[in-house]
């Protein structure tokens, strides 16, 4: 008999102690977007990000060059940048005593009367993160260990090059959904191609059939395309209409909705109107907040508004199907009644997400937490 793929054990949805190791052997490695390289077009531009007790502050510097720093001042660990986007102008200025700092992390001088004279300048300089940007998104990890955005994105680099994401502006600012949900679940969820047809009677009507899903070694992809056949929604059917006269877009590229799901918590979702980015960031073993933006190509016409806006309908009532799923699935992962289930061959791109856990956290291999 041919073994049945399992999905990861509840226990990994809900205790603390796996979710310490998954800091530790997970995220620490990861890469995580911090923003776009044109949300901080100007020199002094800002942008922050929280996530699993770390800051990070990306900088637009007086040469052009964006740069990365704990956003952790040298003095007493104050927070300098507070805000989640914002200028600066050519200082960083700690908001607790006034030291300031260079856009190149560089130190540049606490205020005289503080008596710190001696302090050598070139030991007191911000730390820097490693950071990468590719196309046009501000990558950052905390510790080595994974291979660069640019390998782990390879499999689609160049239908990813297509869509000239180098070029998008912000439209609108980050939001944050909080989820008293696991952050795996949020991510099986959004690779999981099963439940398309069962859960998502709009989305179905408009991709018509068409979804299909294929995992790579880092990333997912999910896609399917806008069918012609008029939709009996009126947003829907509209948004149908729309697509079909948008000439500038390549005609293989009008009805497309393609989503990549880079390892383990950073989510793409490019349609010919616009691309949003999604990340999971974990909280606890049972809180995850859904950090978002959308991004659009400049010049946009009326009708490729209209196009956005009905965009925003469609998905959302996605997401608050999607809501009511994942919140039903943590609570059920609660349950004595259930340890694992079996996948579907179909289900590659949960099946290739375990295997990756269970390969980095050799606890993730048991049925049950340890005593």
């Amino acid at each position: 008999m041919l073994s049945v793929p399992q999905s990861l054990p509840a226990w990994l949805y809900t205790d603390p102690r796996f979710f310490e190791l998954e800091r530790e052997k997970v995220f620490a490695q990861a890469w995580h977007i911090v923003g776009h390289i044109n949300d901080i077009p100007s020199t002094g531009d800002y942008l922050t990000l929280d996530i699993l007790g770390e800051r990070v502050v990306t900088v637009r510097g007086e040469d052009g060059k964006i740069r990365s720093f704990h956003n952790v001042c040298r003095h007493r660990a104050g927070k300098i940048a507070s805000e989640a986007r914002g200028s600066c102008g050519h200082r960083l200025v700690c908001p607790y005593h006034a030291w300031s700092y260079k856009l190149d992390g560089g130190f540049a001088g606490a205020p005289k009367w503080q008596g710190f004279e001696g302090l050598d300048a070139n030991d007191m300089g911000l730390k820097a993160v490693d950071q990468e940007i590719a196309f046009g998104f501000i990558f950052i990890r905390f510790a080595q260990g994974l291979p660069s955005v640019a390998e782990m994105m390879a499999p689609y680099a160049d239908e990813l090059a297509a869509f000239e994401l180098e070029k998008l502006v912000p439209n609108g600012r980050v939001t944050l959904r909080p989820r008293p949900v696991n952050w795996k679940n949020v991510g099986d969820n959004y690779s999981d191609g099963m439940h398309i047809p069962v859960a998502h009677p709009g989305l179905s009507r408009l991709l018509a059939g068409s979804y299909k899903i294929e995992a790579k070694p880092w990333i997912d992809k999910m896609w399917g395309y806008v069918t012609e056949t008029p939709s009996n929604h009126w947003p829907e059917r509209q948004y149908q209409k729309l697509l079909g006269a948008f000439d500038h877009i390549p005609e293989e590229r009008r009805r497309l909705w393609v989503y990549y799901k880079l390892w383990p918590n950073v989510a793409l979702d490019i349609y010919p109107d616009q691309v949003d980015f999604m990340q999971f960031i974990p909280i606890s073993a049972t809180q995850t907040m859904i950090r978002e933006i959308a991004y659009v190509h400049p010049g946009a016409s009326r009708e490729m508004n209209a196009a956005r806006y009905l965009n925003w309908r469609i998905n959302r009532q996605v997401n608050a199907e999607d809501t009511v799923l994942i919140e039903g699935v943590q609570q059920g992962m609660e349950s004595s009644s259930y340890a694992t289930g079996p996948l579907s061959p179909s289900e590659v791109c949960l099946i290739s997400f375990g295997n990756r856990m269970r390969g980095l956290i050799r606890e993730a291999n048991l049925e049950h937490a340890p005593a």
